[in-house]
């Protein structure tokens, strides 16, 4: 079978439009399974062929054109799989807007789920089910169920007239530090983007994939399905929770489709390394998984050497991690390496760090590299102050400009204006996106090195909240697997440091409270320099985080402030 590929560009400045691509899929290679799942240990019998996908969509596409539904927003309520890819798609290939979204697990907060609903203002719900949904804003939105389509409807399917600057999404923001903002991803934007990562990764349609990220999540949607229809590859498709609950389902899916491409964030490979015992791995083949990338939260060399380190002998290589860089707001992907060697890493002293130098160092902080911007990017570290470009020694925030950088955020210009209108106060230059990411490019790679907003100042000194957080959950076997917080609070006129920090389940019944603490003010003191004024032990899972897995900061303080966690029951005595 020939290789079917598309220059970076190709798509964009041909006017080929996502509903012609998917319709050439079907057109070159029907029989060709886009997507299939993986349950437990096999592939099953649920699959989606591109001439499925194809005819599927249309035919909901026809349901949703008789509604008049071209550029209103569609709300996606399906659970992850071949459903989420088919409501997705039917979405383009009406021109109505989709919006990705998970219903609320039973006892979940509905408060980030509500505001996704109110702000998107959507006018129909797509599902698998016939379930009522809560709360009572959708059960007054009417609601198309996926399987009461019949495939005969996509006769009637008439093409949208779309153009690249119209929307065809809205990935609604993490919200880590405010409340979920709707990015508005056009067609041009998510053309560029696959493009460029598909030319990134080295893919082509003999690719294989395995994903177990969430498809309501950029990573997931873009990274994991979108990017595979766009090479005409297959990809095997697996629940979140199934690899949460037992991270060896993922590397066998990997060993077992023999897939060449798959990823997720730091902890996934963290949890593999942590969970899965080598008396579990026995037959695992891990020879030909090329791209092992990994983004959505910071990169820790660490985790990386310990993965080789616990993988190696069953053929997984170093030279398959692909530390990459991007965000919603430049629909994935901004930076990315390259596909033939190890990560780079740069070592820097920690106390030049603090004062956004770089420093190289033999010991210190290890950044991870995460290469350089996508085809036809610009890329500016800039001081947040001054707005002009930094010096090569300093740590600035990231800029971008794209053609992947996206048009903004639904229903707020000013916000919009203010993130994606910025220009150089030295030369005028811009537009550029203003990440809020910090950061600094050492011999033409990207090294991230915190959130803008996220930088703690203590005692006239900078120090990065995921650095203490990574320091808390190295102190004590305790808090293996779990997630902790770190911020500071203004009490008796001084800023003072906060640890928030979850137990391991198996500790609850047998933790000795003080000698916990010790060790977390102990290491803290010793690696940072900083007393750990507060500590907070709380129960597994009570850490507030975003749909991708990342730690909401700013709404643990709040939780904090409001003695509103949940605290690991202890003596009175302890402080």
């Amino acid at each position: 079978m020939p290789h079917l590929t598309f220059n970076c560009l190709q798509s964009v400045s041909s006017g080929l439009t996502w509903v012609d691509l998917l319709s050439e899929r079907a057109a070159q290679q029907p029989s060709r399974i886009a997507f299939q799942i993986w349950n437990d240990g096999a592939v099953s019998s649920d699959q989606l062929t591109y001439a499925d996908l194809d005819c599927r969509s249309r035919a909901i596409a026809a349901r949703m054109q008789r509604l008049n539904l071209k550029g209103e927003r569609v709300l996606l309520l399906c659970p992850p799989g071949l459903d989420y890819v088919l409501a997705f798609c039917a979405c383009l290939y009406a021109g109505a807007i989709a919006v990705p979204i998970y219903p609320p697990r039973p006892n979940q907060s509905l408060e980030r789920f509500q505001g996704i609903v109110d702000d998107a203002q959507a006018v129909l719900i797509l599902t698998a089910s016939a379930q009522q949904f809560q709360p009572e804003t959708l059960a007054a939105l009417p609601t198309l169920n996926l399987h009461a389509v019949n495939a005969a409807e996509a006769a009637a399917w008439q093409p949208p007239n779309l153009q690249p600057e119209e929307t065809a999404f809205l990935q609604y923001t993490s919200g880590s530090t405010s409340a979920p903002k709707g990015v508005q991803i056009s067609h041009g934007n998510l053309s560029h983007n696959v493009a460029a990562i598909s030319h990134k990764f080295g893919l082509n349609n003999q690719s294989a994939g395995v994903c177990w990220l969430p498809p309501y999540h950029d990573m997931g949607l873009i990274g994991g399905i979108l990017t595979s229809l766009y090479q005409g590859a297959t990809t095997t498709l697996m629940s979140p929770v199934d690899f949460l609950q037992r991270p060896l389902r993922w590397l066998q899916a990997i060993s077992h489709t023999q897939a060449t491409i798959s990823g997720g964030p730091n902890f996934a490979y963290e949890r593999c390394v942590e969970k899965i015992k080598p008396e579990q791995c026995v037959g695992l083949d891990l020879s030909r998984w090329s791209v092992a990338f990994t983004g959505a939260e910071p990169i820790r060399m660490a985790t990386l050497e310990r993965f080789v380190t616990r993988f190696a002998e069953y053929g997984f290589r170093p030279e398959a991690f692909y530390p990459c860089y991007g965000m919603a707001e430049s629909t994935l992907m901004i930076t990315g390496g390259e596909t033939t060697s190890a990560p780079k890493q740069l070592t820097v002293d920690e106390e030049n760090l603090t004062a956004h130098r770089i420093q190289p160092a033999t010991q210190g902080r290890v950044l991870v590299g995460c290469g350089q911007v996508i085809d036809s990017g610009q890329l500016e570290i800039v001081n947040p102050q001054t707005l002009k470009r930094c010096q090569p020694n300093e740590v600035g925030e990231i800029w971008v400009a794209s053609p992947s950088v996206t048009q903004g955020y639904w229903q707020q210009p000013q916000l919009s204006q203010e993130t994606f209108q910025a220009h150089l106060a030295d030369t005028g230059a811009g537009p550029f996106l203003r990440t809020g990411d910090l950061g600094c490019v050492q011999g033409g790679e990207l090294y991230v090195t915190g959130r803008l907003k996220e930088v703690m100042i203590i005692n006239g000194r900078n120090h990065y909240a995921s650095d203490v957080e990574a320091t808390v959950a190295a102190s004590h076997p305790a808090f293996g697997s779990t997630w902790g917080a770190a911020f500071t609070v203004d009490q008796h006129h001084q800023t003072q440091l906060v640890i928030v920090q979850e137990v391991g389940r198996m500790w609850l019944r047998r933790l000795e409270p003080e000698p916990v603490m010790r060790a977390i003010r102990q290491t803290v003191s010793r690696v940072h320099g900083l007393r750990a004024e507060t500590i907070v032990l709380v129960k597994p899972g009570s850490i507030p985080k975003t749909s991708s897995g990342k730690i909401q900061r700013s709404r643990c303080r709040s939780q904090y402030l409001a003695e509103q966690l949940r605290l690991v029951p202890m003596p009175a005595t302890t402080r």
